[in-house]
C-alpha cells in the first residue's frame, strides 16, 4: 500500500465575497464599473496617483502582426527617443572635448580672456575664425575662395554659417573654436627702425612678432602695417573681428604721424596736399597738416590720414618735391602712443579698454580686479627669440 506524503492539508482557496472586496479597498479608489466610465484624460483622484502614473499617456491598443501573433513590445528606450538615458545631452548639445570649460568657473559667470565654451546659436564662418585669432576676415575670405578651409570634410563657403558641433579645418588643421564672446586682448607696441611687419622675410630682416610674447591658443595679428624705416606705434590683437574692424577702409579710422622733412613746405604745396593730390593708385590727401618747427635743413609736421595704402605718407610729399627723412606714427584711432613707451617695448592695453575699443561689453570684475586695474600697465622690454618662429 502505497505511502502517503506527508503534505499538510490546505485548505482550498475560496474567492473573496463582493461585501469582503468592497470593505478591502480603498474608499478613495474608484470601482472597476467606474473606471471604464472614467475620461482617461481626467485628473486621478488620489494625490499619490501621479508617481505611479504613466508618462507616456494613455496607451492605445496595439494591432496585431499578420501572423495573429501580437507585434513584440518595444522598449521604452528604443521606442522613444525623449526617454533615452542620454537624450538631455542630445537636446542640449554637448561641447567638444577641445571646448571644455576653464576650471574653477562655472557656466554663465560672463565673458573675459578665459571664458568657458557656451553654445550658441550658428555664426558666419568669418566671424568664428575671426574671433579665434585664426586671422582676419578679409583674410579667412580669400582663404575659402581659395579653397584652404573645409568644414565637415567639405569646402566652405562664403557666408556659411557653423555652429558648435561643426569640425572646421584650415589647410587641413582642425582648429578649436568657441562659441562665446571673449573680451579681446590688445598690445602697444612701439616699433622700432629695422624691423619689417612680417612673419616671413625672404631677406631674413628683423621682424616684429619675434618681440612678442607667445600665445598658447591663436596668434597675434598686426593692426595695419609700418615700413622697415618707419617708427612708432603698432597695435596686435589676437581678435580678428577687432583687427578688420580698426584696418578697413569703411570706419575711416584717423592715423596721426610725426614727418621729419629735408626742406620746408611752401603755402601751395601744403594746400595741395590738404586738398588732394594724385597717386598712382588713386587722390590721396592729409585731413589735417600742421607746422612743428624745427631748426637747420629739418623740419618737422603733424600729419593725420585716413588710409594705410603702402608707403602713403612718403609718397604724397615726393610728389610735391620733398624728402621724408624720419616718419613716426603716433596715434591710431583713439590709441596714442604712451610717452613712457620707448622703442622696442611694449604693454598690454588693459581689460575695459580693450572691450571699449572692440565695442563689447566688459565683464563684471571684482573688488580686487578693478583696483589691480589701477595700477600703472607694466611696460615690457624683450629681445628677439634666436631662432624661434614668429606666432
Amino acid at each position: 500500500m502505497p505511502r502517503k506524503p506527508n503534505r499538510p492539508l490546505r485548505p482550498p482557496l475560496k474567492k473573496k465575497s463582493d461585501a469582503i472586496e468592497i470593505l478591502d479597498r480603498d474608499p478613495r479608489e474608484p470601482r472597476s464599473d467606474e473606471r471604464g466610465a472614467r475620461d482617461d484624460d481626467a485628473q486621478p483622484s488620489r494625490k499619490d496617483a501621479h508617481l505611479n502614473a504613466d508618462p507616456r499617456g494613455p496607451r492605445t491598443p496595439r494591432s496585431p502582426r499578420a501572423g495573429g501573433k501580437p507585434a513584440p513590445r518595444q522598449s521604452r528606450i528604443e521606442g522613444d527617443p525623449a526617454r533615452h538615458p542620454e537624450a538631455h545631452r542630445s537636446a542640449l548639445g554637448q561641447p567638444d572635448s577641445s571646448e571644455r570649460p576653464a576650471r574653477g568657473r562655472g557656466q554663465g559667470q560672463g565673458g573675459g580672456r578665459n571664458a568657458p565654451t557656451t553654445l550658441t546659436e550658428p555664426e558666419r564662418l568669418q566671424k568664428v575664425l575671426a574671433q579665434a585669432g585664426v586671422a582676419s576676415r578679409r583674410e579667412i575670405e580669400e582663404w575659402v575662395v581659395a579653397g584652404r578651409i573645409s568644414v565637415n570634410g567639405l569646402p566652405a563657403s562664403l557666408g556659411q554659417k557653423i555652429g558648435p558641433g561643426d569640425r572646421v579645418k584650415v589647410n587641413g588643421k582642425l582648429i578649436p573654436l568657441r562659441f562665446t564672446q571673449r573680451s579681446p586682448r590688445v598690445l602697444i607696441y612701439h616699433k622700432p627702425e629695422g624691423e619689417i611687419v612680417s612673419r616671413d622675410d625672404p631677406e631674413g630682416r628683423p621682424t616684429v612678432f619675434e618681440r612678442l610674447p607667445l600665445l598658447r591658443k591663436g596668434r597675434w595679428l598686426a593692426v595695419g602695417r609700418l615700413d622697415f624705416n618707419t617708427s612708432g606705434l603698432l597695435l596686435f590683437t589676437n581678435d580678428g573681428d577687432l583687427a578688420n574692424k580698426l584696418m578697413h577702409p569703411r570706419y575711416e579710422l584717423e592715423r596721426e604721424y610725426a614727418v621729419r622733412l629735408l626742406g620746408e613746405l611752401t603755402e601751395e604745396q601744403a594746400r595741395s596736399l590738404t586738398e588732394g593730390i594724385q597717386l598712382e593708385d588713386g587722390a590721396a590727401k592729409f585731413n589735417l597738416l600742421r607746422d612743428e618747427g624745427g631748426e637747420g635743413a629739418n623740419h618737422w609736421y603733424r600729419v593725420t590720414i585716413s588710409e594705410g595704402r603702402n608707403r602713403e605718407v612718403r609718397r604724397m610729399f615726393e610728389a610735391v618735391g620733398l624728402t621724408v627723412s624720419r616718419l613716426m606714427r603716433v596715434r591710431y584711432g583713439s590709441v596714442e602712443l604712451p610717452a613712457r613707451l620707448k622703442r622696442g617695448m611694449w604693454m598690454e592695453m588693459p581689460e575695459p579698454e580693450a572691450c571699449a575699443l572692440a565695442g563689447v561689453p566688459a565683464p563684471q570684475q571684482s573688488r580686487q580686479q578693478d583696483e589691480r586695474d589701477k595700477r600703472p600697465v607694466k611696460l615690457h622690454r624683450t629681445q628677439p627669440r634666436a631662432g624661434a618662429k614668429p606666432r
